[in-house]
């Protein structure tokens, strides 16, 4: 039986935990706290927790060098 109900979907996240970046980008916990303090990372303070701002996220990895290419 199928249901007539339409598919929900939670609405993207605006930005990310440290925790939540670290699975999404694949990246570790060291990783993204040196790229954040090398400026190459934007990430806000809300109170202890440092959060970070999906399209800055999406930016950083865009931004890393790509490899291979066959040149």
């Amino acid at each position: 039986m199928t249901s007539l109900r339409p598919e929900i979907t939670p609405p993207s996240r605006v930005a990310y935990s440290i925790a939540e970046a670290m699975a999404l980008s694949g990246l570790g916990r060291d990783t993204l706290y040196k790229a954040i303090h090398a400026g190459r990372l934007p990430a806000r303070k809300l109170g202890r927790r440092t959060i970070i701002i999906a399209n800055d996220l999406q930016q950083f990895l865009e931004s890393l060098p790509v490899i291979g290419g066959g040149e």
